[in-house]
């Protein structure tokens, strides 16, 4: 009778706390109500490993918020900048940790042509359209803890209406957050359309890996396997050139501190700041290694995209970039690495291509691992 009351207890329990909590492999993906914007419940979800490591990721543009891993000391810090707070998440960075789409980057003069059809998309950033005009970082996406993963997991889902943002064809998109036991952020991407269509999808974490809010990103090591880069522009559009590296400060086959080009003289200008494409060399297995020297922290980025968008943070003051986007941080105190096709691809037949077709099934996986160097 007792073993009879307590099966019953236990059943009762599991299913008042089980859309709060579920446990995968026996560590726990916990659910949490922020609040409602626009009618729509905002959730945080918090992904902890066996170590006791954190990634916590939101349905609002189906983004990371924090990225807790400990450094040569075993000290913890969130390296990513986000917010864990309704208000944080909805005012902070519009871009920051979100997925993008429907194509992230940019499309020149704010077009592009298919099949003899000329489609114009919102002007965001003149004269071009960026990260696909108000596109799917803004979202509330559809959530799903995934109890079947021997890791914690939480797939976001979003249905991209035919011509939202001005671009053609219902695309169902799906993004997948794993978080697993070497520390490695791995985000599996899927996508169908009804209609012939564009597509380009990156995550825009940025990342600090003193700990958000401590300082600059220039002392930070970087190596890039990419032998060639994209040059662009004044209105940074790619001039359709895979230039070399060699010789210029987009040179990271070789790892430097991210600070040590900028000041100096290139085609006849101050080079101030990285926000470029780099062509990755296909037999790379690993795309870019991050280590910064001072907690010893490591982050490698794996991807089966051909390009890695390199942003060191601009001229411009941030201005909700702190710690859980509480405080102001100075600017270059974060920078970005957005696996990607090239920018601009559907208006240069030359690049790889970013076509995705009725019955087609767009696949991509992209991993962030950390790691300590002592």
């Amino acid at each position: 009778m007792k073993k009879s009351f307590l099966l019953s207890a236990i059943m009762i329990f599991v299913l008042i706390f089980s859309d709060d909590l579920v446990s995968l492999a026996g560590e726990p993906v916990q659910k949490d109500v922020l609040g409602d914007y626009n009618g729509n419940q905002i959730l945080l979800f918090t992904l902890k490993n066996k170590a006791g490591n954190v990634l916590k990721v939101t349905n609002y543009g189906a983004r990371i918020v924090t990225i807790s891993v400990p450094d040569k000391n075993g000290k913890l810090d969130n390296v990513t900048n986000g917010a864990e707070t309704l208000d944080g998440i909805i005012k902070g960075d519009r871009f920051g940790g979100a997925v993008i789409g429907r194509y992230a980057n940019r499309i020149g003069n704010a077009k592009f042509t298919l099949d003899g059809v000329e489609y114009n998309l919102p002007v965001n950033n003149k004269p071009n359209t960026l990260h696909g005009g108000n596109g799917w970082f803004s979202k509330v996406w559809k959530d799903e803890i995934l109890s079947g993963n021997k890791q914690p997991a939480v797939k976001f889902t979003y249905e991209c209406a035919d011509m939202e943002e001005g671009f053609p064809g219902k695309v169902t998109v799906e993004a997948t957050y794993t978080w697993t036991d070497k520390n490695e952020i791995i985000i599996d991407y899927f996508a169908t359309t009804d209609k012939k269509t564009v597509i380009n999808i990156t995550n825009h974490a940025y990342f600090n890996l003193h700990g958000t809010g401590n300082g600059y990103i220039f002392d930070h090591i970087l190596m890039i396997k990419a032998s060639n880069f994209t040059p662009f522009n004044s209105t940074q559009i790619p001039t359709g050139e895979i230039r070399s590296v060699k010789g210029t400060p987009f040179d990271f086959t070789t790892a430097h501190p991210i600070g040590d080009k900028i000041g100096e003289n290139y085609e006849n200008a101050v080079f101030n700041s990285y926000d470029h494409n780099f062509v990755l060399d296909k037999k790379a297995k690993v795309a870019a290694t991050v280590y910064d020297p001072v907690s010893g922290r490591v982050m490698e980025v794996i991807t089966d995209q051909p390009g890695l968008q390199f942003y060191s943070g601009s001229g411009a003051a941030w201005k909700k970039a702190g710690a859980n986007a509480t405080t102001a941080t100075k600017t270059r105190s974060t920078f970005a690495l957005e696996t990607q096709h090239f920018p601009d691809s559907p208006n240069h037949p030359d690049f790889p291509t970013t076509i995705l077709n009725p019955g087609e099934k767009f696949k991509s996986k992209t991993v962030y691992r950390f790691s300590v160097k002592k």
